[in-house]
């Protein structure tokens, strides 16, 4: 794909739920003191509903005023094809990053994420798309990127319809059994992210990289395990993340203990 609409794509940057995303030139349109932004072109079909419904969701989330929230630029349809921009993060995210980070950097840029999600929350939104691929490195932190719209242009989406493998394993095992999307689903996300960031492990173990619907099975019929490697400190706070959904804490308290990790 060379580009769409206005945008020059130079890159892939890799692939999300329902969607690839591209490096892009900045149309002369945009007034905007940059050279490149991100472009995301999202796989589904997009009718004139679902794109005035995701327009509506974007607007809502550009609105939120946080400055840990990756800044949604610019969004339009082409050929049946919906396709948003936003701020470009050359450092890259948890998920690929451009050089190694350290634990203490991913557990700024995670903190920077839930302070993102607690503003969200704040606002009514649920991001629903938590995972280390949107979480992105900042030289102050992190920012939480790629608001989660594949709901919008699916309609009675299925579990087997929630996006890619890597994706899975952030999923709240309740919306994945049909579950409403809400805070504490995205709390559940980032206690998955802590996990990995600080163990370099996944609560499921290794997952069938092959075998979408055995991923599938093992995230749905396995209980969660915390990794013996993690301090005590730690490894509490995965559980309590990944614990009953009133219990949780909310996201704002998160990101401070968070913050009051000693790796």
């Amino acid at each position: 794909m060379q580009g769409i609409a206005d945008y020059e794509f130079i890159r892939p940057l890799g692939s999300g739920n329902h969607g690839h995303f591209f490096l892009a030139r900045r149309p002369r349109r945009l007034p905007l003191d940059v050279e490149f932004v991100a472009v995301k072109v999202l796989h589904a079909e997009s009718s004139d509903v679902a794109f005035r419904r995701a327009t509506r969701e974007l607007a809502a989330f550009a609105a939120v005023r946080c400055p840990h929230l990756v800044t949604p630029i610019d969004a339009g349809q082409q050929d049946g094809v919906f396709f948003y921009s936003m701020e470009y993060l050359p450092a890259g995210s948890l998920a690929d990053p451009a050089e190694p980070y350290t634990t203490v950097q991913g557990l700024r840029a995670l903190a920077a994420a839930a302070r993102a999600a607690a503003a969200l929350h704040a606002a009514g939104i649920a991001h629903r798309d938590i995972k280390p691929g949107n979480v992105l490195l900042h030289p102050d932190g992190g920012r939480l990127s790629d608001l989660g719209l594949s709901h919008v242009f699916t309609a009675g989406m299925t579990v087997t319809g929630m996006g890619g493998l890597d994706a899975i394993e952030y999923v709240d095992p309740a919306l994945l059994l049909g579950g409403t999307p809400g805070p504490a689903g995205d709390v559940w996300s980032l206690g998955v992210v802590l996990h990995r960031v600080t163990s370099g492990t996944g609560v499921y173990g290794d997952l069938p990289a092959s075998d979408g619907l055995l991923a599938l099975r093992r995230v749905l019929s396995t209980t969660p395990r915390v990794s013996d490697s993690l301090p005590g400190p730690v490894a509490d706070l995965v559980r309590q993340c990944l614990g009953p959904a009133h219990q949780r804490p909310d996201a704002a308290t998160l990101a401070d203990r968070i913050d009051g990790i000693q790796p």
